[in-house]
């Protein structure tokens, strides 16, 4: 059980707003913020005192509901001047710091003990559980680090010692909280339970819960943060194969492999969540999003009018064959979203799905193409990304072929049998491509708008 909670000593916003709405994570940049303080819990720690506060903006459209772990010094931490919050008067009169809480190895260390021994933090009007799973067990943390880059999540890697000789881990806060759990903490402890060498093992996770008098209950429950091996001397799946095809080296066997792995993932989520047959609800909600896609693709990108009624047809010609399962999937899936660890195997990462759908919508049964179409259309990307030379173009239809056939010798499924069906999936991720290049990268628009062409000249 927890400790009583010692009252807060000053207003978490009061300090931490203006850092808050500076953050690459915070989403609503632009507007006036409307910020609550939701909820709050202390972790035990030695040398700070360490909270996390969960922080309500309500300037959006749909209200956004932040982590903000923090910790409090009573003298300034060194090195740390990027991660300092504010400085603060404490009760007894001294100056007190606020430092962004993964920069400081106290949260760090206070955060993956509590994941592994299985504790509770003290509430302060919001509760916070560690969930070990028993498959490492860390028995000393050693210091600790944030990974660069990251923007809708923050990660910490750590250097432990283990009883099962792993020396790195790393544990993902997620910033933006849900009601519900996260994909990514359920499928890939699914995944590495049931024995898979191709996600990480997993270590444990947070569980917390609010006030939100959106729920039945009043109190919404969701995933906090996710704790796993980290992978040293891996790289990731991007990078390589854009070095590959830079240097005309052949990918296929890596992309077949691919394809055997991805389908292997597929096979094991069937197994874990089970499968079920489309019913023709699910069929038409599907079939709806797409074309809801395409209008506003062409209203953001007039060039995709040219192909508006080729892809209409393809959408309606796939109301009337027969669709696979559904099951669990990735969600999200690229060649940004894997690693090739250092002993040559594909590893899998990031099951939280595409960020900007609802945690509900995320962690509800897909079709298996949606991931294979994701893979397709980032094979596309190494091209265009090297200007698409016809070498350039070669090495990916190469690679996509050889992914395609190492997923249907790894599946026992025959992806020529739901091609209309491939191609639906894979030009509505074109369409999403096109109005996510024309907002934010206009020069690479070209690559989905030439797979829309080629999509839509093998339909003619």
């Amino acid at each position: 059980m927890s400790s009583p909670a010692r009252p807060l000593e000053h207003s978490p916003l009061t300090h931490i707003s203006p850092w808050l709405v500076s953050q690459r994570w915070f989403a609503s940049k632009g507007r006036v913020p409307q910020l609550e303080l939701i909820g709050s819990w202390e972790m035990a720690s030695d040398d700070a005192r360490v909270f996390t506060h969960l922080i309500m903006d309500f300037s959006g459209r749909d209200p956004v509901l932040y982590q903000v772990p923090v910790t409090e010094r009573t003298s300034p931490l060194p090195d740390a001047e990027s991660a300092l919050i504010a400085e603060i008067v404490l009760a007894d009169g001294q100056t007190g710091y606020l430092y962004d809480g993964p920069h400081d190895h106290a949260y760090a260390k206070a955060l993956l003990t509590l994941i592994g021994s299985n504790q509770e933090a003290t509430a302060l009007g919001a509760t916070a559980n560690g969930e070990a799973f028993g498959q490492i067990e860390i028995s000393d943390i050693v210091s600790s680090r944030v990974l660069r880059g990251e923007q809708s999540n923050t990660s910490i890697i750590y250097h432990v010692r283990s009883e099962n000789g792993i020396d790195r881990v790393i544990c993902k806060v997620f910033r933006a909280l849900h009601n519900g759990e996260n994909p990514d903490v359920v499928l890939q402890a699914a995944l590495a339970a049931s024995g898979s060498l191709n996600v990480p093992h997993s270590i444990g996770c947070v569980v917390g819960e609010w006030d939100d008098i959106g729920q039945a209950t009043g109190r919404a429950r969701g995933h906090l943060a996710f704790a796993q091996e980290f992978l040293s001397g891996s790289e990731d799946a991007w990078r390589f194969a854009l070095r590959s095809a830079e240097n005309g080296e052949d990918f296929t066997a890596r992309a077949y492999s691919l394809g055997t792995v991805t389908a292997e993932v597929h096979g094991l989520l069937a197994g874990s969540f089970g499968t079920a047959a489309p019913s023709l609800d699910e069929i038409d909600a599907t079939l709806a999003s797409w074309r809801s896609r395409l209008l506003l693709a062409i209203d953001e990108v007039p060039a995709v009018a040219e192909f508006r009624e080729t892809i209409e047809a393809l959408y309606e010609s796939t109301a009337s064959i027969e669709w696979p399962a559904l099951q669990r999937i990735h969600g999200d899936y690229h060649l940004g979203q894997v690693l090739l660890a250092a002993d040559g195997h594909w590893v899998l990462l990031d099951f939280e799905g595409e960020p900007l759908r609802p945690m509900e919508e995320r962690s509800q049964p897909d079709f298996t193409l949606r991931d294979v179409a994701g893979m397709l259309r980032s094979f596309d990307y190494v091209a265009g990304s090297l200007g698409s030379t016809e070498e350039a173009r070669n090495w990916t239809s190469a690679s996509r072929k050889a992914f395609l056939s190492g997923y249907i010798d790894g599946s026992g499924v025959d992806l020529r049998d739901h091609r209309e069906l491939l191609d639906a999936f894979e030009m509505d991720k074109a369409l999403y491509e096109a109005v996510y290049e024309a907002r934010n990268r206009p020069d690479w628009l070209s690559i989905p708008l030439t797979a829309l062409g080629r999509l839509a000249e093998r339909q003619r």
